[in-house]
């Protein structure tokens, strides 16, 4: 119980350094296009912006609000938001590093698996977020600077949370490993960056600009040299793991802070490409703002994503599919995937409108998603940190030694390690569910 409590007690501290003060008058949004995720405070909360408050505690609008204006409330997106943030607690937590199954692993270098996909579904739905915000935004009458300047904000405060949680549990913080790169920073870079594109160029640019990160993104790992040891085919491998211009420049700025100790999966180069997965996502938005049926727009989603899984698999043979130097062959898989789970979710909760009680525990997740993140790191970081006697009584970090005493009891290490991961989300999933019943949801 004492574990139980210091989680919870931590749980309370990290919120509170979210949390500015209690909003108890939300206030409704003023145009149909406000619910389906504006900003990145919807991303994250799901909620609806009013304040100019860097943080806040909002509580759920009144149901008639959601019934305004054409396009309504996006259930889709909540529930596709939702999954990725029980998916990420789940990959994030395993009981076993090495055991766990294969598809909640992340592939470790050229190859995908299903865990891969979570990462840049988050940052398809900021894309999405960012054309309704905007339009809403602009109709209202602010100008693009005053957009910019609270993009730019939003953006410095997503780097901050960032390093709060790479930090976890914060108790015998060593200052000279402390991870600077990270999930939240580069979703904070990729935003900032879309933002300007659809601040200040039309569709047709962001294609362009889409097609010039892939691209670009390729003709940089191929025919720059990496100094020190010479140009990829020509002196070195092509994408060797540790001789890369990515993980090189991560050395250079990171050394000793990196995640994997000589390189970093959300290093500085490869957030080019990252940055058109979250164009993919503006693009949709943009798609889901037209007046064409809801059918046919399920039916476009779907066919682009089909197309863009085919694209990725066709470029995988020269250019490999890998999340940790995000490639652009990966970008067009991972953005077809996002796509047609899209599709999928739109025709069954948007055009079917088959809203059940299922939903709810996925909207525990998908509405108070930034909480969900910050709760995540409370279980890893300790997980990872602090230490427990197994079932011989040698002391084994957290993670370890759960993974032990579920063995002892006849479990097999895949099934242990599964265990531990679904504990952790369900832990997760009951603080989130305390501030769920209370209809509150946190926001930046």
């Amino acid at each position: 119980m004492i574990y139980v409590t210091v989680f919870l007690r931590y749980f309370e501290v990290s919120c509170r350094y979210l949390v500015c003060r209690a909003s108890d008058t939300p206030h409704a949004a003023e145009s149909s296009s406000h619910y389906l995720y504006p900003n990145l405070e919807e991303f994250f909360s799901a909620r609806y912006m009013s304040t100019t408050q860097p943080f806040s505690v909002i509580r759920e609008v009144s149901a008639e609000a959601t019934d305004r204006g054409s396009f309504g409330r996006l259930t889709c997106l909540d529930i596709f938001r939702g999954l990725a943030v029980a998916g990420m607690i789940v990959v994030d937590n395993p009981g076993s590093d090495d055991g766990a199954y294969w598809p909640i692993k992340h592939a470790e270098w050229n190859g995908w698996t299903p865990a891969d996909f979570i990462f840049p579904s988050f940052l398809f739905l900021v894309g999405i977020s960012i054309v309704f915000s905007f339009s809403n935004r602009l109709r209202r009458g602010d100008s693009r600077k005053e957009i910019l300047l609270h993009v730019v904000w939003r953006s410095l405060v997503l780097i901050a949370i960032g390093l709060l949680v790479n930090a976890s549990p914060i108790v015998g913080l060593d200052l000279h490993t402390w991870r600077f790169e990270g999930v939240t920073q580069r979703i904070a870079l990729c935003y900032l960056a879309a933002a300007g594109m659809e601040l200040w160029s039309s569709r047709r640019g962001q294609l362009i600009g889409l097609a010039a990160c892939l691209i670009g993104y390729w003709a940089i790992l191929r025919f720059v040299p990496v100094p020190g040891y010479g140009a990829p085919v020509r002196d070195i491998p092509f994408m060797d793991p540790n001789r890369n211009l990515p993980a090189w420049l991560d050395r250079k700025l990171f050394m000793g802070h990196l995640y994997n100790g000589n390189r970093d999966p959300e290093g500085i180069i490869h957030t080019i490409p990252a940055i058109g997965t979250t164009l993919i996502g503006v693009l949709t938005g943009h798609w889901l703002r037209t007046g064409k049926t809801r059918a046919i727009k399920a039916a476009g989603m779907l066919l682009v994503g089909v197309v863009g899984l085919a694209a990725g698999l066709f470029w995988d043979r020269w250019f490999p599919i890998n999340k940790n130097l995000w490639t652009s062959s990966f970008v067009l898989f991972s953005g077809g995937f996002a796509l047609i789970f899209l599709a999928f979710l739109y025709w069954l909760l948007e055009i079917k409108q088959w809203h059940r009680a299922w939903t709810m525990p996925i909207l525990v997740f998908g509405m108070n998603a930034i909480t969900g993140f910050v709760a995540d790191s409370l279980v890893y970081g300790p997980g990872y940190t602090f230490t427990a006697k197994g079932p011989r009584g040698v002391s084994l970090p957290w993670h370890e030694a759960a993974q032990a005493h579920l063995e002892s009891f006849g479990l097999s290490t895949p099934n242990a390690s599964l265990v531990y991961s679904l504990s952790a989300m369900l832990f997760c999933w009951i603080l989130l569910w305390l501030l769920w019943r209370k209809q509150i949801f946190i926001k930046i």
